[in-house]
């Protein structure tokens, strides 16, 4: 059962806020305060932030039921339904031309929101992540994200990885409503979804500001189900190279040097023939998916390789512009 608490204010910034911010919590008594006070702290504040609580067993709803924020929109399940079935029902009640997401376990910066805004008012894409900061929970190191930012280079990488860091993505709600996650893409459903968005035509981008802080650490779903999200995103990536028109016999996966200069080299010719302006730095990245690591004396040479043929890829299709 669904219990709903919706703080009410006759200011128009909460009866018509232009940014739903959506934050499923389970078990996240431990983090979620800062992230609710990251998102009441953002330089921009004419968003919502719709929060549930999943049927947390720990202090999560206690701890939630603390902030009387006007803008926050707090719903509380007496079961957990799944973090994709919440995921689904918060953008189905958002109210804001644009979802940002944020899971209870990050933080947002200060000017997340604004940038982010500016950034898709001005019509650069429909959805767009950001750099970020990943902090190590268990050592506290803190590092920064190396992320592709052009619409080029996420779609080519969307062949290999998720080149979006979900929470700090914000997007057009109409494509979340349109494109919810799927149930039966457990563990990678981020992964999925992005393809999707991808092959309907959707433009990306990645800001080139650092926008929040992602965590990790050993509770984190996608540690504890590393197999599963493994299957889900290898099922999820075949299709996305299908829809793509490349067969998945071109598959990025590590190959022996004679069949990679066969599969490699024509998954990179096929991939920038489906797309145009891939960067070279892209280009190289995919490659590299073709190649074993820790190649010890011949990782030279197997650097060079991939500098070859990423240039001769990056040249060929600029060239059929």
């Amino acid at each position: 059962m669904m219990q709903s608490a919706v703080n009410k204010t006759n200011t128009s910034d909460v009866k018509n806020p232009l940014v739903s911010v959506s934050m499923p919590a389970f078990n996240a008594e431990r983090y979620i305060g800062e992230a609710i006070e990251s998102v009441l702290a953002q330089t921009y504040i004419n968003f919502e932030l719709i929060i549930i609580d999943d049927g947390s067993t720990d202090r999560t709803r206690e701890i939630i039921q603390r902030y009387d924020d006007p803008r926050i929109v707090k719903i509380f399940s007496d079961v957990n339904r799944s973090l994709i079935a919440t995921r689904n029902h918060i953008a189905s009640i958002a109210r804001g031309k644009y979802l940002a997401l944020l899971d209870a376990d990050d933080r947002a910066l200060p000017d997340r929101l604004q940038l982010q805004v500016d950034f898709l008012q001005a019509g650069h894409a429909d959805l767009c992540g950001a750099d970020h900061w990943t902090l190590n929970q268990g050592n506290g190191v803190l590092k920064p994200s190396k992320q592709r930012h052009t619409n080029s280079d996420i779609r080519a990488l969307l062949a290999v990885c998720s080149p979006l860091c979900n929470p700090a993505v914000m997007g057009k709600l109409e494509i979340f409503q349109k494109l919810p996650y799927k149930n039966t893409h457990l563990h990678a459903e981020d992964y999925s979804l992005w393809t999707e968005i991808a092959l309907a035509g959707y433009r990306f981008a990645n800001i080139k500001q650092k926008l929040i802080v992602y965590r990790q650490h050993p509770t984190q779903t996608s540690i504890n189900h590393m197999q599963a999200a493994r299957n889900v995103f290898r099922a999820a990536q075949s299709r996305y190279l299908e829809g793509l028109g490349i067969s998945p016999v071109y598959l990025p996966r590590p190959l022996p040097f004679r069949e990679r200069l066969v599969f490699g080299v024509k998954f990179l010719q096929l991939i920038n023939q489906k797309i145009q302006n891939i960067s070279f730095g892209a280009n190289y990245e995919l490659y590299a998916r073709f190649q074993y690591r820790n190649n010890g004396m011949l990782t030279p040479f197997t650097r060079l390789e991939r500098l070859i043929f990423a240039a001769a890829a990056t040249w060929i299709g600029r060239s059929r512009e």
